[in-house]
């Protein structure tokens, strides 16, 4: 009998975030570099023309936003990566791509701040700017990997949602899974979503007007098809149109695709919640020490549990709403202020304590200062 024998790989998480995007059909990229992401533009570099693909450094963020939207617009899958000075320089083309629905990646391994901060140390001070960094009601998805192994496998998943509904997805990692090395065994295959194409000629086309899913077909500059593209409300033809109907259909629309699919879009981890009476919240970086701390309380007989998002935004709020109705307490540690734990005090609806563990000091958050939080609530 013959053995498939899989073959490990010493990977670290910035290089498997550019297999993940190669693997799942990316061909264009545009970048400028900066740490900590440099690592990912440096490898697409490398290996996009061997793809057949292509990767070209803009002069800066800006550029590098808007030459990833216009490659979408020919049909290509297309990604940049950034870090936190960068990312804030790309808000405003991120608007445009979620008002001229062209999907996307931005990959944003984040760094302390606020400005140009510590380039090289980790933080997660981002997170509220992956949701509400460009202006307007608006829909995002925002995913965030906890190994270099889920590096991979989310950008594979960040890629096939931004095409299928349409929309700029973050990629929303941190300096410690970035730069973390692991040994990881990678699949030879992955599943690629394709935009959906018009299925009727071009004389019956409207580039804006959506299916069920609330998600129109996209045709690719070249096709014959007409296609009108701005960052202005528009109606189904994608011709401005500035009336109160038409501009209150199209917001709604769009933040709808999202939110009426977040059963689909949502994810999450949770670790030995079945009998747990204190839930640590944690994602990126930081739950990989909390992952340490819900152990070590285990062993001390704390009944504790993990549950870890995977998907930030939408924010899982069903699900934390119906753990909170079962449990004593919420510890949240985090590399910020609290930017997350003020969504699960909201989601819990004021049911039990939301104990934060907060660090802006430019280091991972070690498990056991976790433990500690653990001790004062049990």
């Amino acid at each position: 009998m013959s053995q498939v024998v899989e073959m490990a790989r010493l990977m670290q998480g910035n290089e498997a975030i550019a297999e993940g995007a190669l693997a799942a059909g990316v061909r264009f990229f545009a970048g400028y570099p900066i740490t900590p992401s440099t690592e990912v533009a440096e490898i697409m570099a490398e290996k996009l023309p061997a793809f057949g693909g292509k990767f070209i450094q803009m002069e800066d963020e800006i550029a590098s936003m808007a030459a990833i939207i216009g490659a979408a617009l020919t049909g290509l899958k297309t990604m940049t990566a950034t870090s936190g000075p960068g990312f804030s320089l790309k808000q405003e083309n991120i608007g445009y791509a979620c008002m001229a629905e062209v999907p996307c990646v931005v990959v944003n391994v984040q760094r302390s701040g606020p400005s140009t901060g510590i380039a090289t140390a980790p933080a997660q001070g981002d997170v509220m700017q992956a949701k509400w960094g460009t202006h307007g009601d608006h829909p995002i998805i925002a995913l965030c990997p906890a190994s270099v192994r889920e590096c991979f496998d989310i950008t594979v998943r960040a890629v096939n949602l931004a095409e299928k509904y349409r929309v700029p997805v973050i990629l929303l990692t941190d300096e410690v899974v970035g730069h973390t090395r692991e040994r990881v065994v990678l699949p030879d295959v992955v599943e690629q979503i394709n935009r959906k194409k018009p299925n009727v000629p071009p004389e019956h086309f409207y580039p804006y007007r959506a299916d069920e899913d609330g998600v129109p077909p996209m045709a690719s500059f070249g096709d014959g098809y007409r296609h009108h593209v701005t960052g202005l409300v528009h109606d189904e033809a994608g011709s401005p149109a500035a009336s109160p109907q038409v501009t209150e259909n199209l917001v709604r629309r769009l933040v709808d695709k999202i939110d009426r699919n977040a059963a689909d879009i949502i994810s999450y981890e949770e670790f030995m919640m079945e009998d747990a009476e204190i839930v640590v919240f944690a994602y990126g970086g930081v739950a990989r020490s909390a992952k340490r701390a819900v152990k070590e309380a285990r062993q001390l007989g704390l009944k504790v549990g993990l549950f870890r998002p995977v998907t930030l935004w939408p924010f899982p709020e069903a699900r934390i709403e119906a753990v909170a109705e079962k449990i004593k307490a919420f510890i949240v540690p985090e590399m910020n202020l609290g930017q997350l734990r003020l969504e699960v005090e909201r989601a819990a609806k004021g049911r039990i304590p939301v104990k934060g563990v907060h660090r802006v000091n430019g280091e991972l958050i070690p498990p056991r200062e976790i433990l500690a939080a653990i001790k004062e609530v049990r």
